[in-house]
């Protein structure tokens, strides 16, 4: 198979889709690795990198689409991307389709076969494409959240950990999924008091067990919520519904009801954003202010460390890439149903029911797309 991966095109996103390891594996499987020429240099992989590996660099992207039969990449395409595509093309990355009525379209018309790392799921029900990101954001969030909390930037001027005889800041992480998790660890190993909330009982009691006194648990319901933002200098959005757009789990009219200067970070952005005056932002310009709350709705989290954040997602999807290469996305569909679940579109079909739900489009059934 020829296997292209572009350079990624989405404001400040330095990430790149193919590692020079998946290359030389992938030319090792006996296929043709095609890598744009200057791909990689936002992860530190140099041109040089790829050709020892085995892979071939184009000059253009146009070529890449035109000569590829699976496009490998991170973020979703962009809408010059998305002409490039064609019937019966892999596509291989990102998608988040839900919040996206004009990709969706776009993907749908072109004919292609889109794969989203998102929606993979494993034998213990996890999203193993998507936790390598999720762990980067949470570990990220307390990070640019205390950041965005400095005065200089909008933000109360508190700080995390506090110093002798001036407490700590107070952070609400929602969600206790991988990316909330992170996201408490760093904050508490910040030194900020911390509470995580999430509405599983089993997934407290596990935190709980793991994490003891290190940061605190509660039950995520609308008066614990609205309560516990009344005192939070920071909010971590960290709430996720596989292929869904997220909930909106803090309104506009709660705004008034927190400290002035509070700081929003909002991980669910690439699924439309857990709070509900959220809009995405680039690593350019991060924040925004809502009514004295700066909120950082950065869709792209992890392109800020690029080259951790490539590798990680690189020993991922390898051995997915490498089944669809070898085996052609409809045998390694067959024998992988985790690998079908991240079958969201294909040949001008809608094959994924949450994103269906969000759009009000019809969907078809992954299995009878196999069969088709």
């Amino acid at each position: 198979m020829k296997i292209g991966c572009p350079t990624e095109i989405k404001p400040q996103e330095y990430r790149v889709g193919m590692t020079p390891n998946a290359a030389q594996e992938a030319v090792a499987h006996g296929h043709d690795v095609m890598i744009q020429a200057g791909a990689g240099m936002g992860s530190g992989f140099v041109d040089g990198d790829y050709v020892a590996a085995g892979a071939l660099i184009i000059d253009t992207a146009e070529e890449i689409f035109d000569r590829a039969d699976m496009i490998v990449k991170v973020k979703e395409p962009q809408a010059n991307e998305r002409k490039m595509l064609r019937e019966g093309q892999i596509l291989f990355t990102y998608l988040h389709l839900a919040p996206d009525p004009d990709q969706t379209h776009d993907l749908l018309g072109s004919g292609c076969t889109a794969i989203a790392y998102e929606t993979v799921t494993d034998a213990s029900g996890g999203l193993p494409l998507l936790a390598p990101m999720s762990e980067v954001a949470g570990r990220l969030a307390p990070q640019v959240g205390a950041w965005t909390l400095q005065k200089a930037n909008g933000g109360r001027g508190v700080l995390m950990g506090g110093v002798p005889g001036v407490g700590p800041a107070k952070v609400l992480v929602i969600g206790g999924g991988v990316v909330g998790t992170h996201a408490a660890r760093i904050a508490a190993g910040m030194g900020a008091d911390v509470t995580v909330l999430d509405r599983s009982l089993p997934r407290m009691r596990y935190l709980d067990d793991v994490f003891g006194s290190v940061f605190k648990t509660g039950f995520s319901s609308s008066g614990n919520t609205a309560d516990l933002l009344q005192s939070a200098d920071m909010v971590v959005g960290a709430v996720l519904i596989p292929g869904a757009a997220a909930p909106k789990l803090v309104s506009r009219a709660q705004l008034s009801t927190m400290k002035a200067g509070s700081a929003l970070v909002d991980v669910a952005i690439d699924q439309g954003g857990c709070f509900e005056t959220s809009r995405a932002t680039t690593h350019a310009d991060p924040v925004y202010d809502v009514n004295g709350i700066m909120h950082y709705c950065v869709a792209n989290m992890p392109g800020a460390v690029a080259r951790t954040s490539t590798i990680a997602l690189g020993n991922a999807t390898m051995p997915f890439l490498l089944a669809l290469a070898d085996k052609g996305w409809r045998k390694a569909c067959e024998d992988d149903p985790h690998l079908l679940n991240g079958l969201n579109v294909h040949a001008g079909r809608l094959t994924y029911y949450a994103v269906g739900k969000a759009l009000g489009l019809d969907v078809l059934s992954p299995n009878l797309a196999l069969k088709a």
